[in-house]
C-alpha cells in the first residue's frame, strides 16, 4: 500500500503539468504535419474547409483543410509562384490571394499577391493554378533596408474589402512603440504603389503587439487583427478610416505563435499557430462577444 500511495503522489503533479490551459480559446482542431509554419488561413462564410499556406521556403501551394477534422482535402499549387516568405490569405468573391509579403529586414523590392480566380473551380485532390500577379513597393520607403529605427514595412496581414486589398505591417523598428501602418492596393494585376492610409499604436509591447494575421467580414463590417497572445476587432469606421471607430480588444490568456486568423461567421473567429518540435500546431476557436 505504501509503493502504491507513493506512485499516486508522484502521478498526479505529471498530470497537472502537462494540462494545458486554452485561456479564451476552444480547441477546434490539429492539422497535418506538413503545415508546422501555418502562417494564413481563409475560409468561406458557411463552408467547413479552410485554407492554409506555410511560411517561406515551403511549397507554393495553397491547402483546403475539414475544418472539424483537420484532415486535408485538396492542394493547389501556383505553377509561376514561389513561396519566398508566404504570410496570409484573403478571399473575396471566390478569389483568393497569397501575400508574398514577409519582410523582416525590410530589405525586399519583390513583395507580391499572387491573385488565384474563382479557387472552388479547383475541385481534384491534386490541383495546378496559374495566378495573376500585384506586385508593388511602398509609397513611404526609400532605402532598403531602411534604418532600424524605421523598420515598419514587415507585412503578415491584409484584407479585401471592396475593390481593394488593405495591408497592415508588422513592426520591426528597434524602437518599437506598437505602430501598425495600414496601406491599400486596388485589386488590379501589375505593378502598384501601396499608398499608406492609416497608421495605430494598440501597445507597445513586444511581441503582444505585432500584427500577425487579419481577416473582414464583410455583412458586419467588422476587421480582425491578431498577435501572439491579442485580437483586436475594428467596425463603426467609415470607408477606410479603420482606426477611427471601434476598436475592441480581446486578451486571449494563451500565448503562442499564432501566425493565421479568419472568421467562421460573424461571432467566430479561428486561430491557428505554428508548431515547434512537435508543440502547438492547433486551430482554435474565440468566440467573440454578441
Amino acid at each position: 500500500m505504501q509503493e502504491r500511495f507513493i506512485f499516486i503522489l508522484l502521478f498526479i503533479p505529471l498530470m497537472i503539468q502537462c494540462q494545458t490551459d486554452l485561456g479564451t480559446l476552444t480547441y477546434q482542431c490539429s492539422v497535418p504535419n506538413f503545415l508546422y509554419e501555418n502562417s494564413g488561413m481563409e475560409m468561406e462564410i458557411g463552408q467547413n474547409q479552410i485554407y492554409m499556406i506555410n511560411d517561406s521556403g515551403n511549397a507554393n501551394s495553397v491547402y483546403a483543410i475539414d475544418a472539424t477534422t483537420g484532415e486535408m482535402k485538396r492542394e493547389i499549387t501556383i505553377s509561376n509562384a514561389q513561396n519566398k516568405d508566404w504570410e496570409d490569405l484573403t478571399l473575396v468573391e471566390g478569389d483568393l490571394f497569397v501575400g508574398d509579403f514577409g519582410n523582416n529586414k525590410n530589405y525586399r523590392k519583390d513583395l507580391v499577391i499572387y491573385w488565384i480566380s474563382d479557387i472552388n473551380s479547383y475541385q481534384n485532390v491534386q490541383n495546378t493554378a496559374f495566378a495573376k500577379t500585384i506586385s508593388f513597393s511602398f509609397e513611404d520607403q526609400s532605402k532598403y533596408p531602411p534604418k532600424k529605427k524605421k523598420r515598419n514595412f514587415d507585412v503578415e496581414a491584409f484584407i479585401a474589402k471592396d475593390d481593394a486589398l488593405y495591408l497592415f505591417t508588422r513592426n520591426r523598428s528597434s524602437k518599437f512603440d506598437g505602430t501598425v501602418k495600414c496601406y491599400k492596393l486596388l485589386i488590379k494585376e501589375g505593378k502598384q504603389l501601396a499608398k499608406l492610409v492609416g497608421s495605430y499604436s494598440f501597445c507597445d509591447d513586444w511581441p503582444s503587439c505585432q500584427i500577425t494575421s487579419a481577416d473582414y467580414h464583410p455583412a458586419s463590417n467588422t476587421i480582425a487583427l491578431l498577435s501572439y497572445n491579442k485580437v483586436w476587432l475594428l467596425n463603426n469606421f467609415k470607408g477606410d478610416n479603420f482606426f477611427m471607430g471601434q476598436i475592441t480588444t480581446y486578451h486571449l490568456g494563451h500565448n503562442s505563435q499564432k501566425e493565421a486568423l479568419c472568421f467562421k461567421d460573424a461571432h467566430t473567429l479561428y486561430l491557428g499557430e505554428e508548431s515547434k518540435k512537435n508543440v502547438g500546431g492547433a486551430v482554435y476557436n474565440l468566440q467573440l462577444k454578441q
